[in-house]
């Protein structure tokens, strides 16, 4: 199920958007012979379904072209890396089904990073200012007003030189000093009035060490990040559009390919490096109703306990959609159907939703399942009866083959197919009434069993044997069929029947004074006991099924074991929010 289509031939006709277009256009012009991509995520949590976007468009243009996409982990700021999230992008990487050219990190082109900044101090374009953060945030201005000059813009190449590399010998705190672009105080793009280009950080690096003090800013690190590995295609969200004209000057003032001494410390280490400047193409990022795609509030969501982890099944990281049954093809053929734009729109969660269970339905084998059980004797069968009846794993697909399913006197039924007095329209189960058990016969439930309380705790039948499968009878026409597990070789499973983890559309609206955390959906879990057939309970972890009637669900990939199975419901079989918020 994860195997991708071989890519296209370089330029053939396939996926159109405005990003392809420009791709074909550059390589029909001869301006790249070649497409280089990059992946470059923050390793300060855990990817998510916006992610999954970008990922798809990345190594999906690179796979498509016949180029190349580089994973590259921006981990310019040591605070907040972790070896447990780069291990998780890896793996979310690769569970999507794409592999990257390169392992690549920011950290590998600190040495170069280090002498362009020098380079941009020697040309005048660069100077070492000691305003604070709060005195920095005064001088620049507002979108209508302009901003004014540090008082340390006019410091000498010579004082500038000396004081940055002081900084990166460790001599001043955090924050006493950063290095700045020389660019325009009075721009109309508050990004480009002098922005900061390194910041003192005494705290050593996981992978450069010990050794530095002072780290680049994402805006210069990442456009060099580009240009030293040849990336023709920086694609980005709409949210760095107005940080492309920052991009560009970092790439044009510092002209790494016209100076080769700067990447002398990468040659050294035998890095191949392609000389290409980059174009930077921004994209709308994915929004889905019913979420937050905020890292931080993600983050929160973990840390305050609301959800069981960063693989919790209600969270929209990779890991949580992993766990909750989603499969890489599902979250592919999604990124798919909603294309790429220029324009920011909100995707209705039931797009996604529809993604899955398309694969499933056409992927997922099928397996009998009861989650709310209640008991169904069959009186006309002797006692300890059982016998093997042939189901097919795939009503769409023979090639998937058939499997035994034991059936016996005393079954389980879904609690929900009975009616003692039914609602109008109600087709399966009521006293007196008949109904067909999938692929066994048809039964009259002649009595009712209750308990002191006067609940219903088990119903007796009378099966119908001139409806057995393969009997003269078997065709005979009766309104309802429901399904059933054999009480006698049923294996006890948890379900964990999830929902959306919020009960808004727009959980981010805090115009009513309430926070996300307000919306949280009270029934997004509910952890039901329940009964399946054999076949299902032996599955290994991560198999995914479509439970008769039920849903598909998965088998649970940390908790789920053939003797004591554990599944998650993956997706209804239809969409039932819209009737549940009375939609």
């Amino acid at each position: 199920m994860n195997a991708l289509p071989a890519p296209a031939a370089p330029g053939t006709p396939g996926k159109h958007d405005f990003i392809r277009q420009i791709v074909r256009e550059d390589l029909a012009s001869g301006k790249h012979s070649a497409v280089r991509t990059r992946f470059p995520p923050e390793p300060n949590g855990y990817l998510h379904i916006g992610h999954a976007k970008a990922i798809c468009l990345d190594f999906g243009i690179a796979q498509e072209f016949g180029g190349r996409c580089n994973l590259r982990f921006d981990d310019t700021n040591p605070a907040k890396e972790d070896p447990e999230f780069v291990r998780a992008i890896q793996e979310d990487v690769r569970w999507l089904g794409f592999e990257w050219a390169s392992l690549r990190h920011a950290s590998d082109y600190f040495e170069v990073y280090y002498l362009a900044a020098e380079k941009l101090i020697r040309d005048g374009k660069a100077y070492v200012c000691d305003l604070s953060a709060e005195q920095v945030r005064e001088y620049r201005g507002t979108l209508t007003e302009p901003g004014r000059d540090s008082p340390f813009r006019g410091r000498s190449v010579e004082e500038n030189l000396d004081l940055f590399r002081r900084m990166r010998a460790g001599e001043f705190p955090d924050g006493a000093r950063t290095l700045r672009a020389r660019i325009d105080m009075a721009s109309g793009n508050i990004n480009m009035r002098d922005p900061a280009l390194y910041r003192i950080k005494h705290m050593p690096h996981p992978i450069a060490g010990a050794g530095w003090c002072i780290y680049p800013m994402y805006d210069f690190a990442h456009a060099l990040g580009d240009a030293i590995e040849g990336i023709t295609h920086s694609l980005c969200t709409l949210e760095f559009e107005d940080h492309r004209p920052l991009y560009d000057w970092c790439v044009d003032n510092v002209g790494l390919h016209e100076h080769p001494e700067l990447l002398q410390p990468l040659l050294d280490k035998g890095y191949p490096l392609e000389a290409a400047k980059p174009r930077q193409i921004e994209f709308s990022r994915l929004n889905i109703n019913y979420t937050v795609m905020s890292k931080r509030k993600l983050t929160a969501l973990v840390a305050d306990g609301l959800v069981d982890g960063w693989d919790d099944p209600r969270m929209y990281t990779l890991q949580g959609l992993r766990r909750r049954g989603y499969t890489p093809a599902a979250l592919r053929l999604f990124v798919d159907r909603i294309g790429i734009s220029k324009q920011n729109s909100v995707i209705d969660f039931s797009i996604l939703e529809a993604a899955l269970r398309d694969d499933l339905d056409a992927h997922a084998e099928r397996r009998l399942a009861v989650v709310d059980p209640l008991k169904l004797v069959i009186t006309n069968l002797p006692e300890g009866h059982e016998e093997r009846l042939r189901f097919g794993n795939h009503p769409k697909d023979e090639t998937l083959g058939e499997r035994e399913v034991p059936f016996s006197r005393e079954l389980w039924i879904e609690r929900e197919d009975f009616a003692e007095t039914p609602p109008k329209g109600f087709k399966r189960l009521v006293p007196g009434g008949e109904v067909r058990l999938r692929g066994a016969g048809i039964v009259r439930c002649d009595e009712v069993v209750k308990d002191a309380d006067g609940k219903v705790i088990e119903l007796r039948a009378w099966l119908d044997p001139d409806s057995r499968p393969g009997m003269e009878g078997a065709s005979r026409k009766v309104k309802g069929t429901i399904h059933w597990v054999s009480a006698a070789q049923a294996v006890a499973a948890e379900f964990r029947l999830y929902d959306r983890l919020f009960s808004v559309e727009d959980p981010d609206d805090e115009s009513g004074g309430k926070t996300y955390r307000d919306y949280l959906n009270p029934d997004s879990r509910r952890v039901v006991r329940g009964w399946l057939e054999p076949a299902a309970a032996a599955a290994a972890p991560e198999t995914r099924f479509q439970f008769e009637r039920l849903g598909y669900f998965v088998a649970d990939r940390r908790d789920h074991r053939p003797q004591t199975p554990v599944f998650n419901r993956a997706v209804t079989l239809r969409d039932t929010w819209a009737g549940k918020q009375g939609g």
